[in-house]
């Protein structure tokens, strides 16, 4: 499953330029029971950086593959459905900072 739009892609690349501290997610994603990740820009090909919460009450800042969110399944032996999904309806109302200071502060992601 292909998670980001092509102008999603270009947000993701232009918000690499964009000074940390005024930088916005770009993209939310959820799945896997409890894991929420509000992704703001692409490192290369495959690396996206954001804040993670996988759902263990330690949200951080850090870096995922997209490949790997892309391929996550629920069921036996990787068969069956997809797992992370696009929030359709996310806009950022704050920086990626001021989610994570949140985050730390409530152990899990509040958009």
């Amino acid at each position: 499953m292909k998670l980001f739009t092509k102008e999603i892609e270009k947000a993701l690349a232009a918000n690499a330029s964009v000074e940390e501290s005024t930088r916005r997610p770009v993209v939310k994603l959820f799945g896997g029971g409890a894991c929420t990740w509000l992704i703001s820009e692409r490192i290369d090909d495959d690396t996206l950086y954001g804040l993670c919460d996988l759902g263990m009450g330690y949200p951080e800042l850090g870096y995922v593959s997209q490949s790997e969110l892309e391929r996550l399944r629920f069921g036996m032996h990787g068969a069956g459905i997809e797992v992370v999904e696009r929030d359709m309806y996310f806009t950022p109302e704050k920086t990626l900072s001021e989610y994570a200071k949140d985050a730390r502060a409530a152990g899990m992601i509040v958009a």
